[in-house]
């Protein structure tokens, strides 16, 4: 076996991964989940899509749900990120909107609902998508959301984690049930819930 790097690894990462067939595995999976759905989708066909060895898928992730949660980290971390500059209700507006085409329109959105749904099934599967992805996003959404009600931008009536449920839900709920996002909805959802009027 290498010698440990002095950089952190992720637990039953396997050997270092060469990054090309890494990526062709991450795309690989991300493909096949669009075309065939996440019941379909087998680590042999990843690995006969990839151009890789089925050992050394099982190598470097412990099953297909780790390959799929490590396609979600990364392409949301590229074309989802949570604003990081000081949130006002247009900047926080404009995130909910990108995660709105994010589920309907990305490919890597399909894989966030097949997750969503797996998890309703499997607790183990609810607890790694628990742990690698939606908590660590949902710490960054909840900072969000507390560095604009700090600043003054946005003052949500309900606590951060109603809030950020309730703006996200919805979304979440026409994805899920294959409808479009109304449009006008994520606005709605911003002026009652960010924006309380006074009485």
């Amino acid at each position: 076996m290498p010698a440990a790097s002095s950089q952190p690894r992720r637990p039953r990462s396997g050997n270092r991964r060469d990054e090309a067939a890494r990526l062709a595995v991450l795309h690989a999976a991300d493909d096949l989940l669009v075309e065939h759905g996440f019941g379909a989708l087998t680590v042999e066909a990843i690995a006969r899509r990839a151009g890789v060895a089925k050992q050394t898928i099982y190598r470097w992730w412990p099953s297909k749900v780790e390959i799929l949660l490590d396609t979600l980290i990364e392409d949301s971390d590229k074309r989802l990120p949570v604003p990081t500059e000081q949130p006002t209700a247009e900047s926080i507006r404009g995130y909910l909107r990108a995660f709105a085409r994010f589920l309907t329109r990305d490919p890597a959105g399909k894989v966030l609902l097949a997750l969503m749904a797996e998890a309703q099934h499997h607790p183990d599967t609810a607890k790694r998508f628990h742990q690698r992805y939606l908590g660590p996003r949902r710490g960054l959404e909840r900072d969000m959301l507390a560095r604009g009600t700090d600043a003054g931008e946005v003052s949500p009536e309900l606590g951060p984690d109603a809030t950020l449920d309730a703006l996200v839900g919805p979304i979440v709920y026409c994805a899920l049930t294959g409808s479009s996002v109304p449009r006008g909805l994520v606005d709605t959802l911003v002026e009652n819930l960010l924006r309380p009027r006074a009485d």
